[in-house]
């Protein structure tokens, strides 16, 4: 099984002191988002986990909690998002050059096949232009080419919860545009770069369509083939395989303008003061209205082959 931690919210950067606790128990709980009273028990068995999908803005406070995870014997890699936005748009990250070095850490410690990089979304309004994001790109692919392999763009989704003008819709040629241009500058400096979830066609410029939990990503990390399905609960256009993902909505505090996990900066202030570190649960603890299922969890390995 692939462990997702999270798309929903932040672990690395907020919650990796619950999350270790977790891996020692050998268990958590996370409740359905559709459902609250519906929670499934997850076995957290390195005999059952073939690989954890770390998905974070920031991991300094998961950094010296890795060796707990090595010496327990779980595969993982990490979803580094870095992008080049201020305030404005990332309210409470570190400064991106501090947060660069904690990158740069990383790649450092746990090689730089096992960090894959993101830069995305890409937004534009009235004071983030093309022109920006291209010497933005070119600077951070200098900076970070020694320590990945790739690169994972997308264009921003104007949901409906995220308008606002600090964000701007972006035109077909605006895209063909930038989509070229990232391309020459990530081929410049050895970097596969690929699309997420994009419905343009973007091979025509070099950039192939991502799998975020992509199969011989994980295959490679593991040390075998992997048997596992794609994830039929992504949206359109997604390739990922399937994953059990451990993480809650509305708890993220990195307090982006264009996130589509959290629905306000108060909700997410009260959820998070329902978190113990200690809780099976992310958010707070059982009731006697909820109903708690043994999720059904097996690897994905394939026993008859290894690479």
């Amino acid at each position: 099984m692939i462990l997702s931690a999270s798309r929903r919210t932040d672990i690395p950067a907020f919650y990796a002191e619950w999350f270790v606790n977790r891996l020692h128990a050998g268990y958590s709980l996370t409740r359905n988002p559709m459902n609250h009273a519906q929670v499934s028990r997850i076995t957290l068995s390195p005999d059952v986990i073939d690989c954890i999908v770390f998905w974070t803005k920031d991991p300094t406070n998961m950094l010296p909690r890795l060796s707990a995870i090595d010496e327990a014997g779980y595969p993982y890699c990490f979803q580094f998002t870095l992008t080049p936005y201020g305030k404005d748009l990332e309210r409470h990250l570190r400064p991106k050059d501090d947060i660069l070095q904690t990158f740069i850490a990383l790649s450092r410690r746990i090689g730089r096949d096992k960090v894959l990089w993101r830069y995305d979304p890409i937004i534009l309004n009235d004071t983030v232009s093309i022109r920006d994001h291209e010497t933005w790109f070119a600077q951070m692919c200098e900076a970070l080419h020694p320590y990945t392999n790739n690169v994972t763009i997308s264009f921003v989704d104007l949901y409906a919860k995220v308008r606002t003008p600090l964000i701007r819709g972006i035109s077909r040629a605006e895209e063909q545009h930038l989509s070229g241009a990232f391309s020459a500058i990530a081929r410049k400096h050895g970097l596969a770069i690929s699309a997420c979830c994009e419905q343009t066609d973007l091979t025509p410029h070099g950039i192939a369509r991502a799998s975020c939990i992509d199969r011989t990503t994980i295959e490679r990390i593991c040390g075998y083939p992997i048997l596992a399905p794609q994830d039929k609960n992504q949206r359109e256009g997604c390739g990922c395989l399937s994953g059990i993902d451990i993480g809650a909505y509305n708890t993220c505090q990195n307090g982006c303008v264009y996130c589509y996990a959290n629905h306000s900066e108060s909700s997410v202030a009260a959820n998070c003061r329902k978190h113990n570190p200690n809780s099976e649960l992310l958010l707070g603890t059982l009731s006697d209205a909820d109903a708690v299922t043994i999720r059904k969890m097996e690897s994905f390995k394939d026993p008859q082959i290894t690479l």
